[in-house]
C-alpha cells in the first residue's frame, strides 16, 4: 500500500527538481527520502525521478503518475477538511442512558434547551437506574452515579461532590414525629430502591469521628429510584436519596432534610464512554451544560 508522507516526497521533489531540497522541507534526513522514494517506486515497479549528483528529473512514467499523486493527495486533504468541519458542527445523533430519577426531573429539560441551541442534534435517551452496559447497549455516553466497577470505562466527572440527603415529608413527619438518632430509623418506614439488582437496605453514614452503616426496612421497593422519591413526597416514608434528585424538593418545602449534622453517602455523578473517541464536541458541551447545572444545584445544598 502506498503511504501518505511518500506521496508527498515524490510530488515535493518534483516540484522543487531536488530530492534533498524535498526532504529539507519536510524535515526528513537524506537517507530517509532516498529510502522513501525507492520503497513508492518498488510498489509501482517502475522509475519515477532520474537522479544524477546535480540533477532530478521526471521519469515519462513519473511524469504520468505525478497528476494522480497530486489528484490523491488533494482527496485526502479535502477528506480530512470534512471530517475536520464535522468535528466542529454540533450535529448528528447522541445517544446517551442516565438515572431515571435525574434523568426525567432535571436532564430532560436540560436536553430541551441543548438541542434547541443546536437544532442539528437529534437525542435518543434511555432511562432506567439498572447499570448500562456501554458494550452492548445502543448508546455512546451513560451518566451514572458513583465511581464505575468496570475500570476500562473512561469516567468524567461531572458533580463530584455530589452526596444522598437523608429526607421525609413534613406531612410524614407529622404522623410520625421525626428521627433524632440513626438507630431510631429502625421504628420508621424506609423507602428503598434497586441498587445493582438488590435493595440498597445499608445506609452510610458519617459522625464526624466515624462510619455507621445500619440496614433498614420498610414495606415499598421499587426498581425505580423516581418513584422512591415521589413516595417520600407523599408522606409515604423516608429517603435516601441523592442531592441532585431531591434538591427541588427540599427547597420547595415538599421534603425536609432530617440529622443534617451527618456526613451522607457520597453520590458523584460521572459521565461514563467505552473509550475517549466518543467524546465528540456535542458530548463535551453536554458535558459543560451538565457541570454547570449540577454545580448551581450543589451550591443550595445545605451545610
Amino acid at each position: 500500500m502506498l503511504r501518505f508522507d511518500d506521496l508527498q516526497l515524490f510530488v515535493r521533489a518534483a516540484d522543487l527538481g531536488s530530492l534533498s531540497a524535498a526532504a529539507r522541507v519536510m524535515d526528513l534526513s537524506p537517507a530517509v527520502a532516498s529510502a522513501a522514494l525507492k520503497r513508492i517506486e518498488e510498489h509501482l515497479g517502475a522509475r519515477l525521478l532520474a537522479r544524477s549528483t546535480r540533477s532530478l528529473r521526471l521519469t515519462a512514467e513519473g511524469e504520468g503518475f505525478l497528476e494522480y499523486a497530486r489528484a490523491a493527495l488533494s482527496n485526502l486533504d479535502e477528506g480530512r477538511r470534512l471530517l475536520a468541519s464535522g468535528q466542529d458542527q454540533v450535529s448528528g445523533v447522541l445517544q446517551l442512558s442516565a438515572p431515571s430519577d435525574f434523568g426525567r426531573n432535571l436532564l430532560l429539560p436540560w436536553l430541551d434547551e441543548f438541542q434547541r441551541e443546536h437544532p442539528k442534534l437529534s437525542v435518543r435517551l434511555l432511562l432506567g437506574d439498572r447499570i448500562a452496559d456501554l458494550f452492548r447497549q445502543p448508546v455512546d455516553i451513560a451518566l451514572r452515579y458513583g465511581e464505575p466497577e468496570d475500570s476500562s470505562l473512561v469516567a468524567l466527572p461531572v458533580a463530584p461532590d455530589n452526596r444522598r440527603v437523608l429526607c421525609a415529608a413534613p406531612s410524614y413527619l407529622a404522623r410520625y414525629g421525626e428521627p433524632r438518632q440513626l438507630e431510631q430509623l429502625a421504628q420508621h418506614n424506609c423507602l428503598l430502591y434497586m441498587l445493582d439488582s438488590r435493595a440498597h437496605d445499608l445506609w452510610s453514614f458519617h459522625d464526624g469521628k466515624r462510619e455507621v452503616s445500619l440496614t433498614v426496612s420498610g414495606d415499598r421497593l421499587s426498581d425505580d429510584a423516581d418513584v422512591v422519591r415521589r413516595w417520600a413526597v407523599a408522606g409515604e416514608g423516608i429517603a435516601y436519596k441523592s442531592w441532585l434528585d431531591v434538591a427541588a424538593d427540599v427547597l420547595a418545602g415538599r421534603l425536609q432534610i432530617l440529622l443534617p449534622e451527618l456526613r451522607c453517602e457520597g453520590a458523584s455523578l460521572n459521565l461514563l464512554c467505552t473509550h475517549r473517541a466518543h467524546l465528540s464536541k456535542p458530548v463535551k458541551l453536554l458535558r459543560d451544560l451538565l457541570q454547570e447545572r449540577c454545580a448551581q444545584i450543589s451550591a443550595q445544598r445545605p451545610r
